[in-house]
């Protein structure tokens, strides 16, 4: 086969694998062409780029998923090849054949290949054509309802309902039994169809206990295929992935060795040419496997196999889409020590995993050894509404699993990123879990073992300590703007004894501080506990101060009022100064149902003057590529809707009114 030189190389994606695969070109003498639309404009891989073309409009229609658009960019560009990332059109088999017919070197798979894995079902059926283990279940054209119930009843409760065309989650159901079968069929399809355009659904037995383990595999177009270990995904919320490491907690030399040779045979099934990964399911109870898919593309998480082997997966990549040979074999393949990958999303764990939007503030790592970050943003960078909410991917290497959990439990904690809502406290948590540092844990993980509300919940004397330094805080910058009898101390008073108040909010709870300063240390009284202080220096970005004989030095970051104080002892904690005056607080309005995080309306599910019942579909919502739908908390009649489809709203917006 004649092989290609690539040159000149776009990223056909956006964001943190934008950095990585620019990262890649640099290093192998390719230019790299950025592409970016209005909303990430000010991101850093745009600079990071040896040229970066706008794409116009934020919706990804209009700009990342704009074939048209992309490859006119590219011919004007003189670009000899694209790479897709992961998302967007990474796992479109059309993109891949037109980039052939415009001339242009597709780095990822062949189209045939990412045609074949597009469909769940036939994977499924290919897979057992070549021995891989699959898991019981139905996949066939017809999906009229009798027969997806008739083939669910016979398959048996507990049973899994996918979009035969999807991943991440959408157009996936849980059905453990079956009053809830028709509904659950009906929203899979209805969000398969939002999510993929193709509301076919495949039906398979769920595996209680499973363990989510994938390998990575690669190929080259002279035949060759090989395996680059394994990666551990157990850990979820919402379908998606959170902390990735390898090797696998629970994989012997054996098992290796025979999972490995499923996913050999997997990508020789699919003459496979490029970076891919094939997911199983593992089950703990029986210790069977089954194929689940093929991601045809590079995975979020290559970062953990990289720092296991050594290779640069990117490079490999754009070497075998060229048509050179892969360069090493199976038994080149060595691991060396252990990684884990946490992903940094904007999110509020304490509300089920809801993504958020807003601006980061503050973006700063401590420098530990074996750390890797790919990040998204930098400080005063937006998480947009449009896309993924994933802020950064966390990787560590150390020599084996437990000195890298803990490094990267370090990490977590010593890490700043303030001014929004992410999911780090949740992190944290996670990795103080004496289950989860054992390597003993499911799928259900975290929906069974982790208390969301107490990952938000931070102890009364951490409270304390927060709302003392956010006072401290306040009071240093009062005393810079200080003009007018400056000679006076502050917080003078005519009687000594009657302390200065001031009071905050954390979450519901109200802390209401009592402070007096003298010569150079400040007596604070918060409830019946009384706290000597002494500010020992400030900065822009936070302040020392010790306490009671103790010295902290926080982050602390204000805005209008609110504050976020950070420390690794306590992670970060919110609060918000209340006016020393009350203020009359406005009553809820009855019967008003809000969006909980900036959406796209997709459905409206109910009409003004319709009874609904509780329980009821109201409105189905759209928030960085996942589907909400929010229901009716009582019973009543629909007196207005404030929206309509396809709409766009703020976290908050009043959506309509039941009465």
């Amino acid at each position: 086969m004649e092989t290609l030189s690539i040159n000149s190389l776009m990223i056909a994606n956006r964001g943190e694998i934008a950095s990585r695969i620019i990262r890649t070109c640099r290093k192998m003498g390719i230019r790299s062409i950025a592409v970016y639309s209005d909303a990430d404009r000010e991101l850093p891989y745009v600079a990071e780029a040896d040229l970066a073309l706008g794409l116009g409009e934020p919706a990804p229609s209009a700009s990342y998923l704009n074939q048209d658009k992309l490859f006119a960019l590219a011919k004007a560009h003189g670009v000899d090849a694209i790479h897709p990332g992961y998302g967007f059109l990474s796992e479109n088999a059309g993109f891949a054949k037109r980039c052939a017919e415009e001339g242009i070197c597709f780095v990822g798979p062949n189209p045939q290949a990412i045609q074949a894995m597009g469909s769940k079902s036939s994977a499924k059926a290919l897979m057992e054509e070549h021995g891989v283990p699959t898991i019981p279940g139905y996949r066939g054209e017809d999906q009229s309802l009798d027969r997806l119930t008739t083939e669910a009843l016979q398959i048996g409760f507990p049973l899994l309902l996918k979009a035969s065309a999807g991943g991440g989650g959408k157009g996936m159901r849980i059905v453990d039994e079956e009053s809830k079968l028709s509904d659950a069929i009906a929203a899979a399809k209805r969000e398969a169809n939002n999510a993929f355009g193709d509301d076919e659904l495949i039906i398979e037995k769920y595996i209680a206990k499973g363990r989510h383990i994938e390998f990575q595999i690669f190929g080259d177009k002279l035949g060759n295929a090989i395996h680059v270990l394994e990666r551990e995904c157990t850990i979820q919320r919402r379908y998606q992935k959170v902390v990735e490491e390898s090797p696998s907690p629970i994989m012997s030399e054996e098992l290796r060795a025979e999972m490995g040779a499923s996913a050999v045979a997997a990508a020789k099934a699919l003459n496979y040419d490029n970076a891919g990964t094939v997911e199983f399911i593992y089950d703990d109870l029986t210790g069977d496997y089954y194929f689940l898919e093929v991601n045809t593309r590079l995975q979020v998480e290559h970062p953990v196999t990289e720092e296991i082997t050594g290779l640069d997966l990117v490079e490999l990549q754009i070497q075998v889409a060229q048509a050179l040979p892969l360069g090493i074999a199976q038994d080149d393949v060595v691991g060396n020590g252990y990684a884990v990958e946490v992903r940094l999303y904007a999110e509020d764990a304490s509300n089920d995993f809801m993504p958020v939007s807003g601006t980061i503030q503050r973006f700063e790592l401590p420098e530990v050894a074996g750390l890797r970050v790919e990040s998204a943003i930098e400080a005063g960078s937006t998480i947009s509404v449009y896309y993924d909410p994933m802020i950064a991917k966390l990787i560590v290497h150390d020599v084996n699993r437990a000195s890298a959990l803990r490094k990267m439990r370090y990490v977590l904690q010593q890490m700043r990123c303030l001014g929004m809502t992410t999911n780090q406290d949740f992190l944290v948590h996670l990795f103080q879990q004496d289950d989860f540092l054992a390597g003993q844990y499911d799928t259900h993980y975290i929906a069974e073992k982790i208390n969301l509300s107490d990952i938000s919940a931070s102890s009364n004397a951490d409270q304390a300590l927060a709302s003392i330094a956010a006072c401290l805080y306040a009071w240093q910058k009062r005393q810079a703007k200080r003009s007018v009898l400056a000679g006076i101390p502050s917080g003078w008073r005519n009687n000594f004894y009657q302390h200065q108040i001031e009071k905050y909010t954390v979450g519901e709870e109200e802390m209401l501080l009592g402070y007096r300063y003298d010569k150079g240390r400040f007596n604070f009284l918060i409830g019946e506990e009384v706290y000597a202080v002494k500010l020992m220096r400030t900065t822009e970005n936070g302040l020392s101060y010790e306490v009671n004989g103790v010295l902290r030095t926080v982050e602390v970051f204000e805005q209008e009022g609110a504050y976020t104080v950070h420390h690794a002892s306590f992670g970060s904690i919110q609060l918000s100064k209340q006016d020393r005056l009350p203020r009359k607080h406005l009553e809820e309005e009855q019967g008003g149902y809000i969006s909980p995080m900036p959406s796209q309306v997709i459905q409206l599910l109910v009409e003004e003057g319709e009874a609904v019942v509780k329980g009821q579909g109201l409105i189905v919502l759209s928030s960085m590529k996942m589907e909400n739908t929010i229901y009716a908390e009582e019973a009543g009649t629909v007196a207005e809707i404030y929206v309509s489809a396809q709409q766009n709203i703020a976290a908050g917006f009043t959506l309509l009114k039941i009465e």
